[in-house]
């Protein structure tokens, strides 16, 4: 299975640069992280909650959790919770369970980025399947994709 389609149409659209690398199925960031021999800080481990029931995607290191009460100052919501599976599979439907890279624009939901992710050139996400990651420079991701970008890690 290539990269999700959406995903694989949006970055063609707008020509920018990026890789595919492939890498054993696996279904954690850290693992693939370590899998592609990449440091935690720079794979992206993307998490879909509700803000309110309003669905939102959060994106943090591999090496770093999720702060729901961070998020949750952050978006001024008053209930922050993870999604389901379902949920997820609803939003991304033509990606893997679990393996959503952090364009929620594509899908039509906002995202927030930890800060943390933001300091290197370059970062690695899934790209739609448990066995394929992308390489794209942070500012080209920012660009695309106008993302909040908070201290919502845990570190």
């Amino acid at each position: 299975m290539a990269i999700a389609r959406k995903l694989r149409n949006y970055l063609d659209e707008h020509a920018v640069h990026y890789h595919v690398l492939s890498h054993p199925e696996e279904f954690t960031a850290p693992e693939v992280a370590h899998a592609l021999h990449v440091p935690g800080r720079m794979m992206a481990k993307t998490v879909l909650v509700k803000a309110d029931g309003r669905p939102v995607l959060a994106a943090v290191s591999a090496n770093t959790r999720l702060d729901l009460s961070a998020l949750r100052m952050v978006l001024g919501a008053s209930i922050v919770e993870l999604a389901s599976e379902k949920e997820i599979d609803r939003s991304f439907p033509d990606c893997e369970t679990g393996a959503m890279p952090p364009f929620g624009n594509v899908y039509g939901l906002p995202v927030v980025v930890d800060s943390g992710l933001v300091t290197d050139a370059a970062f690695v996400f899934e790209g739609g399947t448990h066995h394929e990651a992308i390489v794209l420079s942070f500012p080209d991701f920012e660009r695309l994709v106008h993302p909040q970008v908070a201290d919502i890690g845990l570190h």
